[in-house]
């Protein structure tokens, strides 16, 4: 089931929203995720399970919402003043975040999700805010850079044993803003 933007705004469907929300959030760092269930959640939030069913359809679909809520940055990338600098910035940050075991959760919740669109589409936006800094600096795509840096970075998190080391990640950088 795809992932809902509130009709509104605001009101009493943003509060349910949020209380849900929190109800998730709070229950994920209380007990492992496999035991988490729509009553749980229900009862934490104040509302009943058909509110969740209703508005989610299940609880996959709530997990990828919540997961996707953390990936919804609260502000602009870091102007470090360098097209460089910003794009290592966030891109350490992002490996820091997304590393993390609930990184990794909602990563795989996201994944599960029938939205992995969203979370691309998010990647994107905060890119496309970097590179419309620095236009004088003939900055590569949004696609470029997250073919050459953000692919490799999610795939080793996803998949490998052990994420990215930041200098691997700064090699990865470098290719994407080379000039050939």
């Amino acid at each position: 089931m795809p992932i809902k933007e509130s009709s509104r705004p605001g009101g009493r469907s943003a509060r349910v929203q949020e209380s849900i929300h929190c109800a998730v959030r709070a229950l994920l760092q209380e007990q492992e995720r496999s035991t988490v269930t729509v009553p749980q959640i229900a009862a934490r939030a104040g509302v009943t399970p058909s509110t969740i069913y209703r508005r989610w359809g299940d609880l996959s679909a709530l997990l990828a919402d919540v997961a996707l809520a953390r990936l919804r940055p609260e502000s602009d990338p870091l102007d470090t003043g360098s097209l460089r600098g910003d794009i290592r910035a966030w891109a350490e940050q992002y490996l820091d975040e997304m590393s993390s075991e609930p990184g990794r959760n909602v990563m795989r919740d996201v994944q599960a999700s029938a939205t992995p669109g969203f979370c691309i589409a998010i990647i994107a936006d905060q890119l496309q805010t970097i590179v419309d800094r620095y236009p004088d600096d003939s900055p590569p795509s949004v696609d470029h850079l997250i073919n050459l840096v953000v692919s490799p970075t999610v795939f080793r998190i996803l998949f490998a044993a052990q994420p990215l080391e930041v200098e691997a990640l700064h090699r990865l950088i470098d290719i994407a803003l080379r000039r050939d």
